[in-house]
């Protein structure tokens, strides 16, 4: 599903497996149910992580998200960054619908990287309710990462939910 999620002012857009429909995600329902628009199928929450292409992206996602984000800080150079892929893939698979996971490439969003005060790669952060609640460097296994995630937040994502 990596492929066809995109960002937008108001949440992620997915197209509906069954029918093709593009159907909106808003940042503030992440963790409800949603089904498509035209042909009331179920829509799955997004199991993959997503590559942002913008600050602005970023902010929109960390600030008003129902669920909590992880991201992963990275670069394609990193021999690091390129091991714990695919165990982010595993994590965002079986966290789907309770944590979103987002992918910042250090090289492509430098001012990213440098608000974060990002020194050295792979960093995975947690955002809860707006604010970062946890960092951790070093490429580890997704059981691990799972744990760590689990530490951030222990009560979930609903304890998560910022009302403006």
């Amino acid at each position: 599903m990596a492929g066809a999620v995109v960002m937008d002012d108001r949440g992620l857009v997915v197209a509906c497996a069954k029918c093709g429909q593009r159907n909106r995600l808003t940042y503030e329902r992440l963790d409800d149910a949603v089904r498509c628009g035209q042909c009331k199928d179920n829509l799955p929450p997004p199991s993959a992580p997503i590559e942002l292409h913008s600050s602005a992206d970023f902010d929109r996602l960390v600030a008003r998200s129902s669920i909590p984000i992880v991201v992963d800080y990275w670069a394609p150079w990193c021999g690091p960054c390129r091991f714990v892929a695919p165990e982010l893939q595993k994590v965002a698979a079986r966290l789907a619908g309770k944590v979103l996971v987002v992918k910042v490439n250090t090289d492509e969003l430098t001012d990213l990287g440098d608000r974060a005060n990002i020194r050295s790669i792979p960093t995975l952060a947690v955002f809860a309710g707006g604010k970062e609640v946890a960092r951790s460097s070093g490429a580890r296994p997704a059981a691990e990462i799972e744990a760590f995630i689990a530490q951030a937040v222990p009560h979930g994502a609903a304890s998560t939910r910022s009302h403006k």
